[in-house]
């Protein structure tokens, strides 16, 4: 038969300790992460630890809508409208890829109201990293028959 443990605390909503209660936050740190395909921003504090994230996506962006640049700029603001009810005046701003939300969250984020102590473009370049993939067959053939036809 199983021992029962005695409980400690009241437990009525099952969270103990939960990390989403409302701490003061007056500095963090806002990722953003803009692909060709969707925008994701996530604030964290100073540690590290997510506070609040949101993504294209979530906000009910679907297929290749998720990718515009109105997409990141209300996934930016979702993110951040409860980062400053918990008290967030400044953060640096790290933005990662090539999409076309990346200027539109770094404008939702400055209409928000949280100075910038930073910005800073943390996509990740290769330093002649990978070997590229081998040309297929059919870009061969073209190039070829281009070559004859320009010949």
């Amino acid at each position: 038969m199983a021992k029962l443990l005695p409980r400690i605390g009241s437990r009525r909503n099952g969270r103990i300790g939960s990390r989403k209660n409302a701490r003061k936050i007056p500095k963090g740190v806002i990722h953003v992460q803009a692909s060709f395909n969707n925008t994701i921003v996530a604030v964290t504090d100073v540690r590290g630890r997510v506070i609040s994230w949101s993504s294209a996506g979530t906000c009910g962006f679907k297929g290749t809508r998720r990718g515009t640049p109105f997409a990141a700029q209300t996934a930016a603001g979702n993110a951040i409208r409860t980062v400053v009810d918990q008290g967030m005046q400044r953060a640096e701003v790290m933005i990662k890829g090539p999409g076309l939300g990346r200027d539109a969250a770094l404008r939702a984020i400055r209409r928000s109201g949280i100075l910038f102590s930073f910005v800073r473009d943390v996509t990740p370049m290769p330093r002649n990293g990978c070997r590229p993939p081998k040309k297929t067959c059919v870009k061969i053939k073209i190039e070829k028959i281009s070559r004859e036809i320009n010949n």
